[in-house]
């Protein structure tokens, strides 16, 4: 282990702003429209992307005003990553927060932002529409995913 490998060696809580954004691996999942079975609870996954959400760079068009463009926008926090069902399985809050490892393809593991899309991890290139494309909830549908991305 080297002495940068901060998500081994402090709790979520004690990271740094900057360490805490640096386990973000780019890769724009939580940024996709998800549904809720409301009987089940059950999430489905769209191809849908937030309306500030740029899908050939996987970055959000305004990261620093998101929570006042976007209403429904998720604001990760070290107290609710643990409790959040629909971040993806690959997530590095979720994988830290549950004493997991980076991947490999990670940037803090392979030093290159680069690796979470030339491993098909992200979703550059994978976004269908806009949410600003969509008028009614129904419309959401016919861009339903078969598993998480």
């Amino acid at each position: 282990m080297t002495t940068n490998e901060f998500w081994k060696t402090k709790p979520l809580s004690e990271l740094s702003n900057r360490e805490w954004e640096a386990l973000c691996d780019g890769c724009g999942k939580c940024c996709l429209a998800k549904l809720e079975d409301e009987d089940t609870g059950d999430i489905y996954w769209t191809s849908v992307g937030c309306r500030l959400f740029d899908g050939a760079t996987c970055r959000c068009h305004d990261y620093e005003n998101r929570l006042a463009r976007v209403p429904d926008c998720v604001q990760l926090t070290p107290e609710n990553v643990g409790t959040i069902p629909w971040l993806p399985a690959t997530c590095g809050y979720r994988l830290v927060a549950e004493g997991k490892d980076l991947l490999w393809w990670h940037p803090l593991i392979s030093g290159d932002p680069e690796t979470v899309h030339e491993a098909g991890i992200s979703m550059r290139g994978r976004v269908e529409a806009s949410e600003d494309d969509l008028a009614q909830p129904e419309d959401y549908f016919s861009f339903i995913l078969d598993e998480e991305p």
